[in-house]
């Protein structure tokens, strides 16, 4: 089933996707869209059914019901839509008696790679993910974290529109998972990727939109600003000493000042769209707490994701069929 050409302008849209395993409901109903040229994350506990909407997204599973539109053209075809999405399963199994570059040639002729081009597309790709100097390695002779950034490399091979992550990042490094989300944030605005990881922080460091779903339904989607409340609250920890909290009260009422004895941090709620700015509370605030005393730790807008996800309202039992 396709969408109305009115959503084209989508790289992905779901709507209403349910997809049963027997008994087990892995989908349950479930729609987002991701806007092209965004960098999006798909989060969710074990079992939430990332793996299963992955799969869907790709065209390797059909859904019972609802509706997919890939780059607004419906679902996932690999006559028309090859070389225009791309993907990096959670547990890639590659050629590993092939050499790198074998591999990765042969995986971009599959994406439609122009044969005069795909020599200099694989140095590319080698040089991006640090193996130039295992270009003639076998797979098979290669650690976890090296075939990882292979796996990694494949899914950028081309000019892709929307490339599909699932822990991209697993098994990397430090330096090594640095690099790799430095260059996916450079990819916003020129494809759209999608990154499935547990890795709150890493979704927060990269993405600019997530979504959060559980048991197969969509919990929460929009902008990380949104979700963490940049642009609604300010958190201010102090040191020991003094914390004026009724004087802080008094300076910026009527917006919503809480004191959290235990972190001995205030979170200072507003609205933006209220014609107050994260700027001016910030300021206001520490007029305040400096006058009388405070010793200021760390300020920051709004707050983690990891803390966002903790707060967000536990989700309905799994449904029954």
């Amino acid at each position: 089933m396709s969408l109305p050409a009115s959503h084209s302008g989508s790289a992905l849209r779901l709507d209403g996707i349910r997809k049963n395993y027997g008994s087990l409901r892995a989908l349950d109903g479930l729609s987002l869209e991701v806007p092209r040229g965004s960098i999006f994350g798909l989060v969710g506990p074990n079992g939430a059914g990332k793996t299963t909407t992955f799969a869907i997204m790709c065209g390797l599973l059909q859904p019972d019901s609802g509706a997919v539109s890939v780059l607004g053209g419906g679902p996932f075809s690999p006559r028309t839509m090859r070389g225009r999405l791309t993907a990096l399963p959670q547990d890639a199994a590659l050629g590993r008696d092939l050499t790198v570059t074998d591999l990765l040639t042969y995986l971009g002729r599959l994406q439609g790679i122009p044969r005069g081009q795909i020599r200099s597309e694989v140095a590319r790709i080698l040089k991006l993910v640090d193996l130039a100097d295992r270009a003639q390695s076998r797979a098979k002779t290669l650690s976890h974290g090296m075939l990882r950034r292979v796996g990694i490399g494949q899914a950028f091979l081309g000019n892709p529109e929307l490339v599909l992550l699932d822990e991209p990042t697993n098994g990397l490094d430090p330096r090594q998972a640095h690099e790799i989300r430095q260059f996916i944030a450079t990819q916003r605005g020129h494809r759209a990727v999608v990154i499935s990881s547990h890795n709150l922080h890493e979704i927060e460091t990269i993405c600019d939109r997530m979504a959060l779903i559980d048991h197969g339904r969509l919990v929460r989607a929009g902008t990380i600003s949104e979700i963490t409340g940049q642009n609604e609250e300010v958190c201010i920890t102090l040191g020991a000493g003094p914390a004026p909290l009724e004087l802080l009260k008094a300076a910026l009422a009527p917006d919503i000042v809480a004191w959290e004895e235990a972190a001995r941090t205030f979170r200072i709620s507003y609205r933006s769209n209220a014609g107050h700015e994260a700027e001016e509370v910030i300021g206001a605030a520490l007029r305040v707490l400096l006058e009388n005393g405070a010793r200021i730790s760390t300020v920051e807008r709004g707050q983690s994701l990891e803390r966002a996800f903790l707060e967000l309202p536990n989700t309905a039992s799994p449904p029954a069929l």
